[in-house]
C-alpha cells in the first residue's frame, strides 16, 4: 500500500470531502462535521440522496455479482469510498474466491482504513491504491502490480463521474474513460453510475448548487450523455436505466417504491 501524494494522511476536516458526505448518507460513522453539515444540506433539498446513496451500492453489488459469474477474476475499483460491507471484494469473491481487486481512491481517510479493504479471501487479492483518478498512468502501473491487464478486468466508477467535467481542458471525464478503457483486454466489463437531472429537475440542480458551494464540482448528466460513456461497448441487458431498476433484487423493487432515484446506471462489455 502505498500513497501517491507528498502526505497522503493528510486529512483535510475543514472542507467536506464526497467519500465522506456519502458514508454520512450510508450511515457510517467515518465523516467529520463539515461532511455531515454538506449531506443535511442537500438532504433538505434533495430527499432522495439517501436512496440514491443506498441504491448506488446495492446496483454495485448486482453488477460485480453478474460480471463474476461471466468469468471475470479482475476488479478495479475507482472512487472506492470509505469500506462499507459488503465491499466490492467481498461480493466478487462469494462468487470465485481467487478473483482479484484493486481499490483506488485519493481521500486520505480511504488510506487509513485500508486494512478493511484488505482482508482478501486467502485465494484471491486485494490492494488499495492511494491515487486520483486523473492520474491514468500512475494508477494503472500501480494496478497492474496485483492485475494483468492483458486479462478481462471490471473497471467500477460508481458514483464518480458526477464530479469531474466533460471539459477537454479541464477533468475531460470522456477521454479519461476512453483511456482506462483502451487499456483494458478484450472481455473486460466497465460498471458505472451516475447522477441525472432527467427523472427530479429541480431538487438535483439545488443539491449541485450545494455540492459547488462547497468546493466540490458536480455534473449531472442526461440519459444521452451518460450513455456516451458506452460508446464502443456492448451494453448489458437492460441497457442504461434508472439505477433501482438494473436487474433489480426485493430491495430494489421497495425502493421503487418509496419514490424516484435520479441516478442512471449501466453495465458494458468491451468487445
Amino acid at each position: 500500500m502505498t500513497g501517491s501524494q507528498a502526505d497522503p494522511l493528510r486529512i483535510d476536516a475543514g472542507r467536506p470531502h464526497p467519500a465522506r458526505v456519502y458514508d454520512w448518507w450510508l450511515g457510517g460513522k467515518d465523516n467529520y462535521p463539515v461532511d455531515e453539515e454538506l449531506a443535511r444540506r442537500i438532504l433538505a433539498v434533495d430527499g432522495t440522496a439517501v436512496r440514491g446513496a443506498r441504491a448506488n451500492r446495492r446496483f454495485m453489488h448486482r453488477a460485480v455479482r453478474t460480471v463474476a459469474e461471466a468469468g471475470v477474476r479482475q476488479f478495479l475499483d475507482i472512487g472506492t469510498g470509505i469500506p462499507t460491507e459488503p465491499n466490492l471484494h467481498q461480493v466478487a469473491q462469494q462468487v470465485a474466491a481467487e478473483a482479484r481487486v484493486v481499490y483506488a481512491d485519493n481521500d486520505p481517510l480511504v488510506l487509513r482504513h485500508a486494512e478493511a479493504l484488505l482482508h482478501s479471501a486467502p485465494e484471491g487479492a486485494t490492494h488499495y491504491v492511494h491515487a486520483d483518478v486523473r492520474d491514468v498512468d500512475a494508477l494503472l502501473t500501480r494496478a497492474e502490480e496485483v492485475l494483468d491487464l492483458a486479462r478481462p478486468v471490471a473497471l467500477s466508477l460508481v458514483a464518480l463521474t458526477h464530479y469531474l467535467d466533460d471539459d477537454p481542458e479541464g477533468d475531460d471525464v470522456y477521454g479519461l474513460l476512453g483511456r482506462y478503457v483502451a487499456a483494458l483486454a478484450p472481455g473486460s466489463h466497465v460498471i458505472l453510475s451516475q447522477v441525472t437531472a432527467d427523472l427530479n429537475p429541480e431538487a438535483v440542480q439545488r443539491a449541485a448548487e450545494h455540492f459547488r458551494r462547497s468546493g466540490t464540482p458536480f455534473h449531472p448528466r442526461s440519459v444521452t450523455a451518460f450513455g456516451r460513456f458506452f460508446d464502443g461497448l456492448e451494453l448489458l441487458g437492460p441497457g442504461v436505466i434508472p439505477v433501482t431498476g438494473w436487474r433489480p433484487g426485493p430491495e430494489d423493487v421497495d425502493a421503487q417504491a418509496e419514490g424516484v432515484v435520479p441516478v442512471y446506471a449501466g453495465v458494458a462489455r468491451k468487445p
